[in-house]
């Protein structure tokens, strides 16, 4: 596993299709800050909690100069399913390759029920308008990673 970009990094730059099969690259968010973050699966309900979290704070985050980018191992179509059933106002990245996640450091051993596995483990990265970590949490809880980038970016619960 490679090891996650720290806070004062440059983001690793990638591009991956956006629900619609759009490319969409972190460089196209230059000039705005980003809350980066990785979940395991759609409509699982800890991805389905943290992805509403952000949904709701979305008025407050753009009044930031902020958006929301989340990214899962899940197809556009998956993607496409879990933002419409969800009213999700941000754009899911299908990174099925996981080859974004393993720049990122997120793509690692878990466990479930004694059962070992590969897969995205949950994170976020707050990034600034240069492109710069400002925030980076690996193994976040979903109702804490809300917190947490929400309170980077200056936003009040």
């Amino acid at each position: 596993m490679t090891t996650p970009p720290q806070v004062g990094d440059q983001a690793p730059d990638f591009t991956l299709p956006n629900e619609a099969g759009e490319p969409v690259s972190l460089s196209q968010f230059r000039g705005k800050r980003v809350i980066l973050y990785f979940y395991p699966k759609d409509d699982t309900p800890g991805c389905t909690s943290q992805a509403c979290g952000f949904r709701d704070a979305y008025p407050q985050i753009e009044e930031q100069n902020a958006v929301v980018i989340g990214i899962s191992p899940d197809s556009t179509k998956s993607h496409t399913k879990f933002k419409t059933k969800h009213n999700l106002p941000f754009i899911l990245l299908a990174d099925e390759e996981h080859r974004v996640a393993e720049a990122y450091g997120v793509w690692g051993e878990k466990s479930m029920m004694g059962k070992k596995y590969m897969g995205i483990i949950r994170s976020h990265f707050v990034i600034d308008e240069e492109g710069r970590i400002v925030q980076a949490e690996v193994k976040v809880s979903p109702a804490d990673s809300v917190k947490r980038a929400l309170a980077a970016l200056g936003v009040k619960p």
